[in-house]
């Protein structure tokens, strides 16, 4: 047998004794963990930990995990989302498949969990448009997906809106630029996968009686195009327009999760023309100023949050002490004095039900609530024991009840 692991690979010693010769489903059951939100697959899938890290191990053929292994490697280096390869075992005993092992998305859900949930927030629609997002993003990278559904997906909260991951790989294809025949065909492959596994969700009675598989799935076109045409279309205007309308463009780019790598603006003297690159990596500019101050890695749109938190801390500090603070200072209190114990706040028979960022984002949503409610700021300390008496405890329950066993989740696809 050979392995094969990317840098760093110093977190592949402990999954070296695993017993790589013996097929995937023969494994020990307690050589495994179950992963209750996880989704289906055509695959044999186990899950397996190793020094605080959790792994997918994927079955399939030599050629098709080496192809993996190579596209997954290229987009985590691009920051691209999707999820993080580790390694490869190949030449198994008696003509085995291969092994592809990748790091599990930590606090990431499967569209059948997010229908199962009790919760109920996050509709056909939402999810649709999220997994549309990504494909355009990956189209902006050239990159044609040939396998785009639900199922190859994974959608995980960032301060309360969803984002989605690739986790299949098998069937991507990189190229410098798309052809719009080749996106075509991206999108109808698309839209006929969609559809299959909504009417396979209205089968299992987890899809709301309002929701029409049919008509989501032909939905999916429309929405990539106005998508599309949105963050690549060129804009002409009046001189006289030309600030305005440049930032409007701007802010909409980023409203939709874009980030703009550059802007070119031709004048003439019949008006100005507008382009804008994009960049289609994983937005960081909140990420990379948030981890400068505080040292805490999030998600794009919890920095955002966690960030507007903190500068409101810092105002409060130099209203307080009638001088103004450093922010890097005033990162390191807030970290020690809001964040943190927030965080260790939490029971821990609760903790691991939400990402801790995503856990702070919604305590101050639900402080926003309260204060609305009294007529003044309630304060982070009554927010948080509110949440923690009548907010987080049902969470546990709604995780609890989209995890029950459910046999029409363990027949395997096709």
């Amino acid at each position: 047998m050979r392995f094969l692991f990317r840098p760093p690979a110093a977190e592949a010693g402990g999954l070296l004794s695993l017993p790589w010769a013996q097929p995937l489903e023969e494994w020990d059951e307690r050589l495994l963990l179950t992963v209750p939100q996880r989704g289906i697959s055509r695959h044999v899938v186990r899950f397996v930990a190793s020094e605080g890290q959790v792994y997918a191990l994927k079955e399939i053929a030599e050629a098709l995990a080496r192809h993996e292994y190579a596209v997954l490697g290229d987009m985590e280096r691009e920051g691209m989302p999707a999820v993080s390869v580790l390694g490869l075992c190949v030449d198994r005993p008696d003509d085995q498949q291969a092994i592809l092992v990748t790091r599990y998305l930590e606090h990431s859900m499967s569209y059948r969990y997010l229908f199962s949930s009790p919760r109920g927030e996050h509709s056909a629609d939402r999810l649709v448009d999220v997994l549309v997002e990504l494909l355009v993003r990956l189209h902006l990278s050239g990159t044609f997906w040939g396998d785009c559904s639900l199922s190859n997906t994974l959608f995980r909260l960032d301060a309360g809106n969803l984002a989605a991951y690739l986790v299949d790989a098998e069937t991507v294809e990189r190229h410098p630029v798309l052809s719009i025949g080749q996106r075509t065909y991206d999108v109808d492959l698309a839209r006929e996968r969609i559809g299959g596994e909504l009417m396979d969700l209205e089968a299992g009675g987890l899809l709301p009686p309002d929701i029409d598989p049919v008509e989501v799935a032909d939905g999916v076109p429309v929405r990539y195009a106005a998508l599309w045409d949105e963050v690549t279309r060129e804009e002409f205007f009046q001189l006289d327009e030309q600030r305005y309308r440049v930032a409007e463009r701007l802010r909409r780019l980023n409203d939709l999760g874009f980030d703009v790598g550059e802007v070119e603006l031709v004048t003439s003297d019949s008006g100005a023309r507008l382009r804008v690159d994009i960049r289609v990596a994983e937005i960081g500019q909140h990420r990379r100023e948030l981890f400068k101050l505080t040292g805490l890695e999030v998600q794009e749109g919890q920095a955002r949050r966690l960030l507007n938190d903190l500068r409101s801390f810092r105002a409060y500090l130099e209203q307080r002490d009638g001088a103004p603070v450093p922010e890097t200072t005033a990162g390191h209190l807030w970290r020690n004095e809001v964040y943190d114990p927030v965080v260790a706040a939490v029971p821990p028979d609760l903790l691991g039900v939400l990402a801790p960022a995503e856990l702070f984002h919604e305590v101050l949503v639900h402080r926003w609530y309260l204060s609305e409610h009294a007529g003044r700021d309630v304060g982070t300390t009554a927010a948080l024991r509110s949440y923690l008496a009548t907010v987080l405890p049902d969470r546990e329950a709604e995780a609890e009840a989209a995890t029950a066993p459910d046999p029409d989740l363990l027949d395997d696809l096709a």
